[in-house]
Formats: structure tokens, sequence, C-alpha cells
């Protein structure tokens, strides 16, 4: 067996895969929001989540969306999570309570970790997790392995891509 880079054990998410999956998550959210089922706002973590986000309220019929932006990346390589931009204070309260917080991954969990710490009593959920994570989200979809690469539609272009296996 030849040594691949970690972006070659790929999950390749289309745009219609992302819907579905999105749809699905708000399915499992619904009615379990801690005002009689229902939530205050969603926020989405940028730019992941953006997506997943707009999906999730449209299903939800939640008008109320802001975003925290949260850089932990840079290209293929997890560096410190740090907050760019916050969402609006009076709508967050001081923990975050009713609020859906909406990613489309959580990896390791340093992201959501971060997110966590400033509204404690708000609800996360992610399309994809991975195991190293999981603990750090309340709601997901589909797990998939640490050493797995999510190729999502929003990174990608069609092109020629050489089989997995015999080369």
């Amino acid at each position: 067996m030849t040594d691949r880079l970690p972006h070659e054990k790929g999950f390749h998410v289309s745009w219609d895969q992302i819907h579905r999956d999105s749809r699905a998550l708000a399915w499992r959210l619904d009615g379990h929001g801690p005002d009689d089922g229902s939530w205050r706002a969603v926020v989405a973590i940028t730019r992941g989540g953006l997506a997943p986000a707009m999906i999730i309220s449209r299903e939800l019929d939640i008008r109320v969306v802001d975003t925290i932006s949260v850089k932990s990346y840079d290209w293929q390589k997890q560096t410190e999570a740090k907050v760019l931009k916050a969402p609006q204070s009076d709508l967050m309260g001081s923990e975050g309570e009713g609020i859906l917080i909406i990613d489309d991954l959580v990896d390791t969990g340093k992201t959501l970790e971060l997110v966590r710490r400033m509204y404690p009593r708000a609800h996360f959920a992610t399309v994809y997790a991975k195991p190293k994570g999981r603990d750090m989200v309340d709601s997901f979809i589909t797990e998939v392995s640490q050493d797995t690469w999510i190729f999502f539609p929003w990174d990608m272009a069609l092109q020629y891509v050489e089989p997995y296996r015999g080369r």
C-alpha cells in the first residue's frame, strides 16, 4: 500500500448531498429548542457553516440568522482557532441559550471548543463529525473517520480524478 496524503482519502460531498444532510439535521433539531421546542436564532460558523445554516433556518422557519467567524485552518493545515467576528451580543445573551450554532464539520473540535466557551448554553450542530471532535457537538448527521478529508462543493471544480487504487 502506498502512503497517501490526508486529502487523498476523500469524502466528496455534492451540493445535493449537503442539502439533503442539512435538511436531515434540521429535522433532527425540530422541536428540541428550549422555548417550547423553538430556537431563537441560528448562528453560522463561517465560512463552512453558511450553507447548512441557511438550509436549517429555512427548514425550521427561523428568520434571525447571524454569523461567528472563526479561523482555524490555513488551507489544509489546522492552526490555533481565533474569533475574527462575533455575533450580535444582544442576540446571544450571556450564554447563548436558545441559539443553534451550525457548522459544516467538527474535526478536532478546536473551533467548537472556542465557541462553546463563549456560549456554553447554545446548541452546537454540525452536518459531519469526526471522532476527535464528536464530544464538542450536540447534534450531527454523519460521522467519518478522522483520517478522511471532506471535500465540500464550495471547494471543488469538475476535473479528472485518478482512481483510488491501482496507481
